[in-house]
């Protein structure tokens, strides 16, 4: 059953090959038995899971209609607001957390009869590029477990990677899905801005942050959209489009398609496995084409003074007052700000939030924080540019492979993971990260692709088709590629 993908899942369950109790209580039991070793999941939902399996069961048996993702098991990273359940961003400021309300995607899953099953392990407050900044756990890659799995949507990809789940939730703020799905040989898909509600989301940088899916296949992550890709009258930055039948596009053919790519802008580290990932595009009857996105090398300084500064704004409301735990050493008003976010946050929270405050100050917000707003609105002009000579921009996802724990100490070495992926964050695009084969070291390669805004349609067409193109590959890792001891 981990072989399958959510969709082959749900026709199982809806066809009775299947029964929702049956994959629910197998999908628990690989998590119970391997994720010891991955550390993907906080908060495993039993309970909840099988009675929600059952009453899908008890549905079916009467006849009544049944959701798009009615008998699938789903994971949620924990940043993502699920009712009744504690959302602790992995910070120890949240322990004590539990959710009044469901997310918008959460919600939405749910009415497609989806089965949550559980919370993933992520950076704290969506901070790092390795799921290493976890104040409770460390995410293991399920190719290697002495490597990171990315971040800092790391436990929702490990999950996924390692067949402990078909698809899991993550956000994107500069990177945070499509790189970790890069490092784990899953699908990771990053919506535009604005085309999945981000109401239930913890914010971390309010105007690049994304919700998204992360699947073994494509037409999964077409699935999820179509589920997740309505209005929302909670979020003020949601687009007020219908949503859309992405799995109906997804078979026309590439042939005569152009691809651009900014040559100039890629590391030559990693163009020799990119090219193989460009061979299946050309195999396919693509043109590739050079584009030039000359504002993207300022993309990491860009990035982490916007993000940062979002992020002083919006981590502010964590004082102890109204939200998570309080300091039993405190005796005064100030002294609870000070001693709860002394206790509550870890020291990479604490670096980002100096940073974001130091460049909104007064005296170094022209400087600094404006002059990037500035540099934004130029490399999203570049973007579009682009797009007017090609139909999406192809990139690698990474610019290295995995990397050990605690291989990376400098905190502008891991900054530099995001190279390749801030910039759909920054204008806004729909990306997406697509796994197509594994190096001489067994990793997984993969290549990504950006459209531009709302055009989130043509971006999985493009990646199933590149899907397609590279043949019959079983990207399981071996670890993982086994069943759950009988």
């Amino acid at each position: 059953m981990y072989r399958k993908s959510a969709l082959e899942l749900h026709r199982a369950f809806i066809e009775g090959e299947l029964t929702a109790s049956e994959i629910t209580t197998y999908f628990l039991q690989r998590i119970q038995v391997f994720d010891s070793d991955l550390q993907s999941f906080l908060n495993v939902f039993s309970d909840r899971a099988m009675e929600k399996a059952g009453r899908l069961d008890a549905k079916r048996a009467a006849g009544e209609p049944l959701g798009k993702l009615a008998g699938v098991p789903i994971a949620i990273k924990d940043n993502i607001q699920v009712k009744g359940e504690t959302t602790t961003c992995a910070s120890k400021f949240l322990s004590n957390y539990q959710a009044p309300f469901d997310a918008t995607a959460v919600r939405l899953i749910e009415e497609q009869d989806g089965i949550l099953i559980g919370k993933t392990n992520m950076d704290e407050f969506a901070m790092g590029s390795s799921t290493e900044n976890s104040a409770y756990q460390v995410t293991r890659n399920p190719w290697d477990l002495s490597l990171v799995p990315g971040g800092s949507s790391g436990g929702s990809a490990a999950a996924v990677g390692g067949r402990l789940a078909p698809i899991a939730l993550g956000s994107d703020t500069g990177g945070s899905i499509r790189q970790p799905a890069a490092f784990t040989g899953t699908v990771g898909f990053k919506p535009t801005y604005g085309r999945v509600s981000r109401y239930g989301l913890v914010a971390f940088g309010s105007s690049l942050d994304q919700i998204g899916p992360l699947t073994t296949t494509v037409k999964d992550a077409a699935l999820m959209m179509e589920v997740m890709g309505h209005p929302c009258n909670y979020d003020a930055t949601s687009v007020k489009k219908p949503g859309e039948p992405y799995l109906d596009h997804m078979e026309t053919s590439l042939q005569g398609k152009t691809v651009g790519v900014p040559w100039k802008f890629l590391e030559k580290s990693s163009s020799q496995d990119f090219e193989k990932g460009l061979d299946i595009l050309k195999g396919l009857g693509v043109n590739i084409v050079e584009i030039k996105l000359e504002k993207l090398k300022y993309g990491i300084p860009i990035y982490y003074i916007l993000s940062t500064a979002e992020a002083s704004t919006n981590l502010s409301r964590f004082d102890g007052i109204r939200y998570g735990k309080r300091s039993e050493k405190a005796k005064t008003l100030d002294e609870i700000y000070d001693f709860s976010r002394e206790e509550g946050f870890g020291p990479e929270v604490k670096q980002r939030i100096l940073l974001g405050t130091f460049v909104l100050s007064s005296g170094y917000q022209e400087a600094y924080y404006k002059k990037a707003q500035k540099i934004r609105t130029l490399l999203i002009e570049e973007y579009k540019k682009a797009f007017e000579i090609c139909d999406v921009i192809a990139m690698p996802s990474t610019p290295a492979p995995p990397f050990e724990v605690g291989a990376i100490g400098d905190p502008l070495e891991m900054y530099l993971q995001d190279l390749y992926t801030v910039g759909a964050n920054l204008a806004g695009l729909p990306a997406i990260t697509v796994p197509y084969g594994t190096s001489s070291t067994g990793l997984p390669h993969s290549i990504q692709f950006l459209g531009p805004q709302m055009a989130d349609g043509k971006v999985l067409h493009f990646a199933y088709q590149f899907e397609k193109g590279r043949g019959p590959k079983e990207l399981i890792p071996p670890l993982f590629n086994v069943e759950v001891p009988s």
